[in-house]
C-alpha cells in the first residue's frame, strides 16, 4: 500500500489554508477560526505610547499565536513600535537567534546543546522565559467512530522509523480497527513540536517515520485531518480547541493499565496529561532586552500571560508562576534551565523549580 496516495499535496492544502496564515489583525492569527467570543481583558497600563523602534520575533508556529496576540495588543498603545512576528519553526528561529539576528525567539522546546554552543561562539546571551503550557494533541477526524484513545506504545508503533512503509492501516495498530489506510499528518523537522513529539512518543528526538504529510503550518495539517475520515495527526492544543466540531482529540494512555486522559487545561494543570504536556518559551536576546521598546513589550507579555494564553487557547500558568518568570526577566537571569534537553513529563511546578545556567 502506498501511504502517499492518501496524502493531499502541500500545494492543494496550502490553497485551502491561505485565508488563515496572515500576520496582521487578530482575525488572521492561525487557529482562531471558530474560537469563543469570550472577552479577554488586557492590562495595557504602563505602556508609553511615545515608544519607537522595532522588535523582531521569529520561531515556533505554536508560540506564534501567543506572541502575535501580545504584539497586537501592545501595538494598540505603542503604535510607533514596528513589531514583526514570523513563524519559521523553532529550529528556524534559533538559527537566526544564535547569530544575534532576532530580538526574541519563540520556542516550543528548550534551546539545544548545539544552539547553546553557537550562542557562546557568537557572544549571544539570552534570558529564557517559560510563557505558557501546551497539551500537544493527537487528533483524528470527527467522523472517526472507533479511535477514542491510544496508548503511547501504539503511537510509537505508528510513528517510529520502522513503521515506514509497513504500518499502513488502522488494523495494524490495534486488532478490531478497520483495514483502512491511515493518512498521517505532523510537524516538519524544523519544528519544536516534531522534536518534542518524537522524544515523548518514540523515545528519541527527531526519530520518526518520514512517509507522512509534514508542514510547518498547522492549518495545513488541520485541513488534511478534516478532509479524511481515516486521518490522524498531532498539533498544538490551541489549534485543536476551536475545531472540536471537525476534529476529535484522542485520549492518551501513558502506560498499560493507566487511565485514558483527554487533553484539557485541567488535565495539564493537575499533571495527568502525560507525556504530551509541554512548556512553551520565549527567548530574549540580552542586548535587545536593554532597549526600551523590547523591555516594555516583554514586561507587557509577562504581565498579561494569563490573558494571552486564555485568548489563544493555551494553558496559562498560575499567577505566582508568572511572577517568578517576571522576576527572572527583571533580574536579567541568563541561560537555560534545561541543559539542551526537552522537559518530557514535567509539570508546571517542575519547570519553574529548575534554575537557568549560562
Amino acid at each position: 500500500m502506498n501511504l502517499a496516495l492518501r496524502m493531499p499535496t502541500a500545494l492543494a492544502l496550502l490553497a485551502l489554508a491561505l485565508g488563515l496564515t496572515g500576520c496582521g489583525t487578530r482575525s488572521t492569527v492561525p487557529g482562531t477560526s471558530g474560537s469563543s467570543d469570550e472577552q479577554v481583558v488586557y492590562d495595557t497600563s504602563g505602556i508609553d505610547p511615545k515608544l519607537t523602534g522595532e522588535i523582531r520575533i521569529d520561531g515556533s508556529s505554536t508560540v506564534y499565536k501567543l506572541s502575535q496576540a501580545a504584539a497586537e495588543e501592545f501595538g494598540n498603545v505603542a503604535g510607533n513600535v514596528d513589531i514583526a512576528v514570523k513563524y519559521a519553526g523553532t529550529g528556524g528561529g534559533f538559527k537566526s537567534f544564535v547569530k544575534g539576528d532576532l530580538d526574541i525567539c519563540d520556542a516550543s522546546r528548550p534551546i539545544q546543546e548545539n544552539e547553546l554552543a553557537t550562542c557562546r561562539e557568537n557572544g549571544v546571551a539570552f534570558i529564557e522565559l517559560p510563557i505558557s503550557f501546551d497539551a500537544l494533541t493527537v487528533a483524528v477526524n470527527a467522523d472517526n467512530d472507533f479511535c477514542n484513545e491510544m496508548t503511547v506504545a501504539e503511537l510509537k508503533k505508528l510513528w517510529e522509523p520502522a513503521a515506514k512503509g509497513k504500518i499502513m492501516t488502522w488494523s495494524q495498530v490495534r486488532d478490531g480497527w478497520p483495514n483502512e489506510e491511515i493518512a498521517l499528518y505532523g510537524a516538519d523537522t524544523e519544528s519544536g513540536t516534531f522534536e518534542y513529539f518524537t522524544e515523548a512518543i518514540v523515545g528519541e528526538k527527531n526519530s520518526s517515520r518520514s512517509d507522512y504529510t509534514s508542514n510547518s503550518n498547522d492549518n495545513i495539517l488541520i485541513q488534511g485531518i478534516q478532509g479524511d475520515k481515516f486521518a490522524l495527526g498531532y498539533l498544538p492544543y490551541a489549534y485543536y480547541e476551536p475545531r472540536q466540531s471537525t476534529l476529535k482529540a484522542v485520549k492518551i494512555i501513558a502506560e498499560e493499565g493507566a487511565e485514558a486522559v483527554e487533553p484539557t487545561p485541567a488535565n495539564v494543570e493537575n499533571g495527568k496529561y502525560q507525556p504530551l504536556a509541554r512548556p512553551l518559551f520565549v527567548y530574549v536576546n540580552k542586548k535587545s532586552a536593554q532597549r526600551p521598546e523590547v523591555k516594555a513589550f516583554v514586561e507587557f507579555y509577562l504581565k498579561n500571560g494569563p490573558a494571552i494564553s486564555q485568548d489563544v487557547k493555551y494553558i496559562p500558568f498560575p499567577p505566582a508562576i508568572y511572577a517568578q518568570v517576571s522576576e527572572r526577566f527583571q533580574k536579567g537571569t541568563l541561560g537555560t534551565a534545561f541543559g539542551g534537553k526537552s522537559p518530557v513529563g514535567m509539570s508546571i511546578a517542575d519547570v519553574m523549580q529548575l534554575e537557568p545556567k549560562s
